[in-house]
């Protein structure tokens, strides 16, 4: 019997999930397996994979063959360096200890270099919405002053209004006052 490590998918559509899995060769991709020993999740960035090491290591050293993707989830969270180091004590060129260190080493840098991108996503998250807020603010102090202007203008309309109805209602006094005299100065004559 093949024993292969693939990836079972799961989740709905265009978001999908999947289930880490040891399973035979022939059993269909979402079907039968023999053990489930981790899942991936490649919707959250970075993506997030949770995996059982050991027990991968176990299947990896009596035979299990992975797929490519399952080959990359393994190599990313360390589980093949393991398993080379692991051979080399076996063969005496490493001691126990030293695989450990080379391990640590490994899982160190790998570690600060996730730490390094989620503190960039932050980041550039936290920029973009900083610039969203500028942007906003910027448009609603273009909407205000554009408002003031409006309103100032219509005051002004309003203003230059009221000044001419003040002037026509001079002007019609004036031409009553100016009316008035006329006759008074016919009666006269």
């Amino acid at each position: 019997m093949a024993v292969k490590i693939r990836l079972q998918r799961h989740g709905k559509k265009n978001f999908a999930f999947f289930h880490i899995v040891v399973a035979d060769s022939r059993s269909p991709r979402d079907g039968r397996y023999i053990e489930q020993i981790g899942s991936y999740n490649p919707n959250t960035n970075p993506a997030t994979i949770i995996l059982n090491a050991d027990r991968a290591l176990a299947w990896l050293n009596v035979g299990a063959q992975p797929t490519l993707v399952a080959r990359r989830i393994l190599s990313y969270e360390g589980v093949l360096l393991r398993k080379h180091l692991q051979g080399g004590v076996q063969k005496g060129a490493l001691t126990q200890e030293q695989a450990d260190s080379k391990f640590n080493e490994w899982k160190a840098q790998r570690d600060a270099k996730i730490n390094a991108k989620k503190e960039g996503i932050s980041k550039a998250a936290a920029e973009v919405a900083k610039k969203a807020a500028e942007a906003e603010s910027k448009v609603n102090q273009d909407r205000a002053e554009a408002l003031a202007k409006k309103k100032a203008e219509a005051e002004e309309a309003a203003r230059a209004a009221a000044e001419a109805a003040a002037a026509e209602k001079a002007a019609q006094e004036a031409e009553a006052a100016a009316a008035e005299e006329t006759p008074a100065e016919n009666a006269e004559a």
